[in-house]
């Protein structure tokens, strides 16, 4: 059956039998690899393999610890500042927590207010019948929030009894009450912390509910995870990183040992940067099913990799500014302007408009002022290899320039800081190949990549089969003319195959096994190609879409897979009559 809702693009109906697919083996990085949809373009929506486990439970305590250690630490500098009188200090402080939090808290409760608002005259789902081209019935709703009721194993709606007086003030009591709890939490600034708290308690009922409520609450785990994981990031790069610069500026400008607070406050935003950025990583990598899971010991190297290259920029920004404030300014803003161009022209498609993406790429150019972040599909060796090579000129030149204002002769502390700043980036730079050689999830980076499929019992035939439907290289509204008239593009002949999205690394056994491709139960097609990687999928990130799609999860009495559109496939564009 096929399903429409207002905003949202989705479809539910019958498996074809063209299309491949099955529901992801393991997720949140339990250090198995991923059972994968057969077709590129089919994914998993919560099947029998991902459980929530102890250590997930553990590493969203450990975040939350990450989280109040850093807004802690820097209020109680501040106040610091107040006493002492220094109120310039205690300004700058003060601005870099309250600033970006309320910028964080007020994102957070604009996607609150939607994911829990009801459209305006829109009192329940109101369903029409007709033959789709699947062969069954086509459901319209105008609400994609409510749960559609079915019985078990019955692909009819249920009729709904009228509610009561009674429990129509209870609900709108519970309503009032959460709207209460929600603002409350917000002007607090709480809104993440209550994020990481309904992440655990999701994840926790997955764990302990029947087969079928799991994977409802599993789901609903990863885009809590996922929300969460993106207000962090954001929130990190407005507050912790210019807060790290400010404090090393500080103490540099001073001289001597550092006293304990800033040295705390050094320690927590420098923490804090590093997890967030392996913790938005391993959840983006979690949620997708044509990748593996990131294990927890590669999410530590990469804490490791990121939290001493930022170590070693961050000091290399603080010597240079504490001696040369205006050029530092001038340095910043031309650094950024080039990183954020670099962004732009590689054609980034994370966000489902054109200012949203603008919007984006200027985030992503403040991150790559302090380290790398992979924003493209494809081996980024080449790309990670000339970042951190402009990064080691530029923490050269800015050292450099800092120690030739020092007297040579007398000042030991500033040759020790300059040591500092070298062996800070070497063990940064270890800590990634680490990662990369003996860590990633597909694998050794040094071995030769050869087409495959990710698989976690049996191995398969690599590739997708020949009736599977592919995914295009990148959304509808993001591929040009030449792209969809099959002309030819970046050198490619049109008519040329595109290669299997899924590659991994050699190491998996080398005899094939045939596999059954699974076609029975019911599918949710969504009318939009699949984002690549390392993009979000649709579902994660358009939140009409991931209301529809939870709706229709939760009436299926069966697991449903969720098959993204392929431009190339005339037939099932046909198929896709309505669009929500």
């Amino acid at each position: 059956m096929a399903a429409k809702s207002d905003g949202a693009v989705a479809a539910a109906g019958p498996g074809p039998e063209e299309a491949a697919g099955g529901a992801r083996g393991s997720a949140g990085g339990r250090g198995e690899a991923a059972e994968v949809a057969e077709g590129p373009g089919v994914t998993g929506a919560g099947g029998p393999g991902p459980r929530y486990e102890l250590r997930d439970c553990c590493w969203v305590l450990c975040a939350l610890l990450v989280f109040f250690s850093d807004g802690a630490t820097d209020l109680w500098l501040a106040a610091s500042y107040y006493l002492e009188g220094q109120h310039t200090y205690f300004g700058l402080t003060l601005l870099f927590v309250l600033l970006p939090s309320l910028v964080v808290q007020l994102l957070s409760f604009r996607w609150f207010v939607y994911d829990y608002t009801d459209p305006a005259g829109a009192p329940g789902p109101s369903v029409s019948t007709k033959d789709s081209g699947a062969g069954g019935p086509v459901i319209g709703t105008k609400d994609s929030a409510v749960a559609f009721r079915t019985k078990e194993g019955s692909p009819e709606l249920g009729s709904r009894p009228a509610p009561s007086s009674a429990s129509t003030y209870r609900r709108r009591c519970g309503r009032l009450c959460v709207w209460l709890l929600q603002t409350l939490v917000h002007l607090l600034q709480l809104g993440q912390v209550w994020r990481y708290l309904r992440t655990m308690y999701l994840g926790l009922q997955s764990r302990w509910r029947g087969e079928r409520l799991r994977r409802h609450f599993y789901w609903r785990m990863l885009f809590e995870s996922a929300d969460v994981s993106m207000l962090r990031l954001l929130e990190t790069f407005l507050r912790s990183a210019p807060q790290l610069v400010l404090q090393l500026s500080l103490v540099v400008h001073e001289g001597g040992a550092p006293k304990l607070l800033p040295a705390l406050s050094i320690s927590a935003s420098l923490v804090s940067l590093a997890w967030t950025l392996a913790s938005y990583q391993k959840v983006l990598r979690d949620s997708r099913d044509d990748k593996q899971p990131l294990s927890y010991k590669g999410a530590v190297a990469q804490v490791l990799w990121h939290l001493f290259a930022i170590a070693a920029r961050s000091l290399a920004f603080a010597l240079f500014a504490s001696v040369y404030k205006l050029y530092f300014g001038i340095f910043i803003v031309a650094h950024w302007c080039v990183m954020t161009f670099w962004v732009i022209q590689g054609e980034t498609d994370f966000c489902m408009s054109k200012w949203e993406e603008i919007i984006y790429n200027m985030v992503v150019g403040i991150i790559y002022i302090f380290c790398w972040f992979n924003v493209k599909e494809g081996r980024s060796r080449h790309r990670v290899t000339l970042y951190y090579c402009i990064v080691l000129l530029e923490n050269a030149a800015l050292t450099g320039f800092w120690y030739s204002s020092r007297n040579f002769s007398t000042d030991f502390h500033s040759l020790i800081l300059v040591c500092v700043v070298a062996s800070s980036f070497a063990l940064g730079i270890f800590f990634m190949c680490v990662y990369y050689c003996l860590l990633h999830p597909n694998g050794p980076m040094l071995s030769p990549q050869a087409p495959g499929c990710i698989f976690r019992k049996a191995p398969g035939p690599c590739g997708p089969p020949a009736d599977a439907v592919t995914s295009p290289p990148r959304s509808l509204s993001r591929t040009t003319g030449p792209e969809r008239d099959g002309a030819s593009v970046g050198g490619e002949r049109a008519g040329t195959p595109t290669p299997p999205v899924f590659q991994v690394r050699p190491g998996l056994p080398p005899t094939p096994v045939p596999r059954t491709l699974r076609t029975e139960g019911p599918v949710i097609r969504i009318d939009l190609p699949r984002k690549k990687y390392p993009a979000w999928d649709a579902h994660f990130i358009d939140r009409r879409l991931r209301k529809t799609i939870l709706a229709l999860e939760y009436s299926s009495p069966t697991t449903p897979r969720l098959q993204y559109r392929s431009v190339g496939a005339s037939r099932e564009l046909l198929e896709y009559e309505s669009t929500v």
